[in-house]
């Protein structure tokens, strides 16, 4: 398993590269590599059931970083589209695909059991390219995540549809089984409440996890995979179960830290992912059947656009959105292959079944184009429909957002923008923070790792987030793109030289201005790019000569505070 864990990592670390170099989305390089190396390429990776089992883990672990995105009060503002929006998207998708399919001359049994595969999109695919686009926030972007999650929502009851369709199961049987799930989903719930607001608060607070780095991010590990795996257990959707556990676990103020100690986990696991999805793909039978094969992605891709288009547009969505929605959520989802192969050779024969994962395997290859188009079609859609009526095209909410930071607050209200941001909020961040505060106390932004700095920082009334600033997401998240200001007050100058990279790339326009401890690292963090280094020996020297002058004088009165550190 390690073997072919290796492999699928190096061929996607290989495969990935060039596709980045072609300008394209690195999951195209990522189901390519499955392919080549998978049991329909050059065998290398056999395919075994434990490769999967991990890379299911990569889904659960995109929803639980972005559950660590969304509290209950944006999580609120996504409902309508989800409940109502994301329903009637797997209700009417199904009916219209299992129409089609019967058309096509399937019994009424495959026709339900295709309609079924056909009603769910790519979680995994879709948000992670939203993230990497910094889109997930945008109208459309919401939209498409209310949709998702009501479809992971959805995976059980279709799971159990198609064993009732494969196996002649009772509907009795059904509604127990479904009403079972519900009550342990909202069991685990209960248990996640409590675990998240109050157990792992407090141990993110203990002096040990303070001093000790690697304690936190076995923390983050353990919550993120085990939330999905007691899902798992419990015989709900894993990816499911994560996300509801990022989301009570992102009202806590160690969200942000939680997520950048998962990040390389995440990473590993989403990969995996779609290089073991790529591995199912059979590129000999595809070109045999390419008339086929073609004909059958255009119509799910356009079939599913217009329909996820036509759902948001009656939930009151300008057109454009809505469009943008669709077009984002016209691919068939990973899901849909536990359902292929639930319904092989009961419900649909061979051939079925490999039109099914051939087609769905193509929708997620051109799910990055799709997602890059989206907001350019709905653009042009919007500047159309302008032409044509006196209703201009503008305020559709297309843009990115380039991180929570900047989004909308849960009244509606638009962000206060902060732009001089103080990392570390020891003695000399705090200091410089009570000399800025009274002037520009709404424009500060502090990013503290140490929990009882950063409730230091909330009784200046201060904007706080809790995070290890050497992370880039860190920064990300806390905004410092918009960075006018950078006040770098952390003592470790590898830590201080980390930081200024970042910030030279994240935020080039900003004025970095940075403590260094040591004479000796000044030229150092200069030439790494901070504008102004303020060096403590040189400092310590002149407030010493300060005091010696003024004993020498004769003063007994102790020096001016700010003479003596040479202001």
């Amino acid at each position: 398993m390690l073997l072919d864990i290796l492999v699928l990592l190096g061929a996607a670390l290989v495969l990935g590269t060039v596709a980045e170099r072609l300008r394209q989305s690195a999951i195209l390089g990522y189901l390519v590599a499955g392919t080549v190396v998978g049991p329909a390429g050059f065998g290398m990776v056999s395919g075994s059931d434990e490769v999967h089992v991990i890379a299911e883990l990569g889904v659960a672990m995109l929803l639980f970083s972005i559950g660590l995105e969304f509290s209950l009060d944006r999580l609120r503002r996504v409902g309508s589209v989800a409940l109502v929006g994301g329903t009637a998207q797997i209700l009417v998708t199904m009916c219209a695909a299992a129409a089609a399919a019967a058309l096509f001359g399937l019994d009424l049994r495959a026709a339900v059991g295709v309609g079924a595969m056909l009603a769910l999109s790519s979680t995994a695919c879709v948000l992670r390219i939203l993230s990497d686009r910094a889109a997930i926030d945008s109208l459309y972007g919401r939209n498409s995540l209310g949709i998702l999650l009501m479809q992971d929502a959805a995976v059980v009851p279709l799971v159990l549809l198609m064993t009732v369709v494969a196996s002649g199961g009772s509907l009795g049987y059904t509604l127990v089984a479904l009403g079972k799930t519900a009550g342990l989903g909202l069991l685990l719930i209960i248990a996640f409440l409590f675990l998240f607001r109050y157990a792992a608060p407090r141990l993110f607070k203990l002096r040990p996890w303070a001093q000790n780095r690697d304690l936190p991010v076995l923390l983050a590990i353990v919550i993120a995979i085990g939330s999905a795996m007691a899902a798992h257990q419990l015989g709900i959707s894993p990816a499911m179960g994560a996300f509801v556990a990022g989301v009570l676990l992102g009202e806590s103020p160690f969200a942000v830290q939680v997520r950048a100690d998962v990040a390389s986990l995440r990473t590993l696991f989403v990969t995996l992912f779609f290089a073991s999805v790529g591995m199912l793909g059979e590129p000999a039978w595809v070109l045999d059947h390419t008339g086929l094969v073609v004909g059958t992605v255009a119509a799910i891709v356009v079939g599913k656009a217009l329909v996820t288009a036509a759902v948001v547009r009656m939930l009151g969505q300008t057109a454009a959105v809505s469009l943008a929605t669709g077009v984002c959520l016209a691919q068939v989802g990973e899901f849909s292959f536990v359902l292929a192969e639930i319904g092989r050779g009961k419900v649909f024969d061979e051939d079925v079944f490999r039109l099914i994962v051939s087609s769905t395997i193509l929708t997620l290859f051109v799910t990055p184009f799709l997602i890059g188009l989206a907001p350019r079609v709905a653009t042009a859609w919007a500047g159309w429909s302008s032409r044509l009526s006196t209703r201009g095209g503008s305020g559709l909410g297309l843009g990115p957002t380039a991180n929570t930071a900047t989004a909308d607050r849960a009244d509606g209200s638009p962000p206060e923008l902060r732009d001089i941001f103080v990392i570390g909020f020891g003695p000399a961040g705090q200091q410089a923070a009570d000399l800025l505060r009274a002037q520009f106390a709404e424009r500060i932004q502090v990013i503290e790792l140490n929990p009882k700095n950063a409730a230091d920082a909330r009784l200046r009334r201060l904007a706080v987030q809790v995070g290890d600033a050497t992370r880039r997401d860190v920064l990300e998240h806390a905004g410092i793109r918009h960075a006018g200001v950078v006040l770098l007050t952390i003592p470790d100058a590898d830590a201080s030289r980390t930081v200024i990279h970042h910030c030279r790339h994240l935020a080039p326009q900003a004025a970095l201005i940075v403590r260094a401890r040591y004479h000796v690292v000044r030229w150092e963090l200069q030439f790494a790019g901070a504008l102004t280094v303020v060096d403590e020996e040189l400092e310590l020297g002149r407030a010493i000569a300060v005091a010696a002058r003024a004993r020498l004088a004769g003063s007994d009165v102790a020096p001016d505070e700010d003479e003596a550190i040479g202001l």
